[in-house]
């Protein structure tokens, strides 16, 4: 099975410091939704692992997050793609759980419900915690410059081997042209 993991705030949408607090507010990267029904129609399964702290802030609930990502899910079906699961933390940074990224909980989950170890799987995203929560998952991290790509690029130490891209779209056009290693 060939999969990829991406983000979502700053990988496939937009970002905001205020947080994403309703389907009117998610707006998706330009190329970001071509670029996920690209990786579908090659026959990548591909799932978004996210940490949504929103929830446990009281911003949104539960019921708000799934019109959020079913305005994702259709802006992708429109474009012949899918994705193949949304995994997400609810909790707040001091909450302290194993599901919000940089820990491996999410990713974990993933491998454990798609019955596969993540060696030579790609997790896509624009933060530090992106990054070590790939490492930590055994997965191979990536980095865009889109959301908060720039500036983990001129802040993080955890960048040593970590291929970078602009934007999602670039990241899919070197995978799919066999450019990108995986192992």
């Amino acid at each position: 099975m060939r999969l990829v993991i991406l983000d979502r705030d700053g990988v496939i949408n937009k970002d905001s410091e205020d947080f994403i607090t309703s389907p009117e507010e998610w707006k998706p990267i330009p190329g970001s939704v071509a670029a996920i029904a690209r990786l579908y129609r090659a026959g990548y399964k591909v799932v978004v692992a996210t940490n949504q702290s929103g929830i446990g802030r009281g911003l949104l609930d539960m019921d708000t997050l799934g019109r959020i990502h079913a305005r994702m899910l259709d802006s992708v079906r429109k474009r012949g793609g899918d994705i193949d699961g949304i995994f997400f933390c609810p909790h707040k940074p001091e909450d302290a759980c194993v599901c919000r990224k940089p820990e491996p909980g999410l990713l974990n989950e993933i491998a454990d419900r798609f019955k596969m170890n993540l060696n030579g799987v790609y997790v896509v995203g624009d933060s530090e915690r992106d990054i070590v929560a790939a490492r930590r998952a055994m997965a191979l991290p990536a980095l865009v410059r889109t959301g908060n790509g720039r500036k983990t690029l001129k802040e993080s130490g955890e960048l040593d081997g970590v291929p970078v891209f602009d934007d999602l779209q670039a990241f899919v056009s070197t995978l799919l042209s066999s450019e990108l290693k995986t192992h």
